[in-house]
């Protein structure tokens, strides 16, 4: 071997063991989610999936604390998943939307519209949490220039290790244990809580100069109705039963406006609390933001009647592979309620 050759071998070697290391570093560094904020790894969950669901939840947690698709198999044989994170802005929600429909073809999309609210990220923290488990595609890019502050950079998603360089003194057993592999903390994107804590006194509710919601926010349901057509599926707004933040008449007032123009099903949970059975002072854990595991099969339950007479969404009970699929998830499901029970000191 020639000199020359040598040395361009051990170039090559070198910068492979560069890359290497510099892989096995980002995997150490980067958080896990796997206890405490956990919900940095409800995007990337999705992916383990089988795709083949008939109902795709999309939104922020009003959707993945407040509906559980376990109760729309047990009782309607509907497999439904929630693409879900916390404080998702409604440009994520669409390139998430577009995401899903490279996956698999839902026939009804089901997406809370509480995001109009927002035409910017308000926080990078949020906006990791909600694009770092996508899979690469054009629409990850997407979702980064459209999510990006002031602050960020785009090369900082693309290498990890750049953002996440300074976290040595945060490190734990955890991210070692996962490095490679982390465990499920959702049952198909729903984020399940058992404890209560009933609703109280609220900060009263401010008016603001203008209700109107932003160019971009509209833009971007656009988009969302769009995506939804050119796919075939069936879009359904809704509005969850959350009681904070306030959602103001103003803006409820928009929505319907905009689903009658649009041919659109628009559905404001808070308008059926009483035919849901819905009880606040048993159906939250913290006071009214969010469901607890009682009120999320609730509100499942009354959704999917609709879904199943209304939009005539398959009863897929029948199918083998399915059913045994359903069987495991439902055990998990069942185990981890009695975990929790334990944990929080419920008979």
């Amino acid at each position: 071997m020639s000199k020359r050759l040598k040395a361009a071998v051990a170039v090559i070697l070198s910068a492979a063991l560069l890359i290497g290391v510099l892989a096995l570093l980002q995997r150490l560094l980067v958080p896990k989610y796997v206890d405490g904020i956990v919900e940095g790894a409800f995007v990337k969950e999705y992916y383990s999936e089988e795709m083949d669901h008939d109902v795709i939840f999309i939104g922020d947690c009003e959707v993945y604390e407040n509906f559980s698709p376990a109760v729309l198999w047990k009782n309607y044989g509907i497999n439904s998943y929630i693409r879900g994170s916390a404080e998702q802005y409604i440009f994520q929600s669409y390139y998430l939307l577009e995401d899903t429909f490279l996956c698999e073809k839902p026939k009804v999309v089901i997406f809370n519209i509480q995001s109009l609210q927002f035409d910017y990220s308000r926080s990078e923290a949020y906006n990791r949490m909600s694009i770092e488990g996508m899979r690469w595609s054009k629409y990850k890019v997407g979702a980064i220039n459209a999510s990006m502050t002031e602050d960020e950079s785009f090369i900082d998603y693309v290498f990890p290790i750049l953002r996440y360089h300074s976290r040595w003194s945060e490190l734990t057993a955890d991210d070692v244990k996962y490095m490679f592999s982390s465990p499920t903390v959702t049952h198909n994107g729903y984020y399940m809580r058992v404890d209560a804590r009933p609703a109280g006194s609220f900060p009263a509710v401010k008016p603001l100069g203008d209700y109107s919601f932003g160019e971009r926010a509209w833009e971007y349901l656009d988009k969302i109705v769009d995506c939804c057509r050119k796919n075939g599926a069936e879009l359904i707004l809704i509005k969850a039963p959350s009681l904070y933040p306030h959602w103001y008449d103003e803006w409820d007032e928009q929505v319907k406006e905009y689903a009658a123009s649009e041919g659109l099903r628009y559905i404001n949970f808070l308008e059926h609390v009483d035919d849901i059975g819905l009880d606040y002072s048993t159906d939250t854990y913290d006071g009214g933001l969010h469901l607890n595991l009682y009120g999320a099969e609730k509100c499942a339950n009354w959704i999917g009647e609709i879904l199943s007479s209304e939009y005539h969404v398959a009863d897929r009970r029948s199918e083998a592979h399915l059913s045994a699929v359903w069987a495991e998830k439902l055990k998990a499901y069942d185990a981890e309620i009695a975990a929790q029970k334990v944990k929080y000191g419920i008979e």
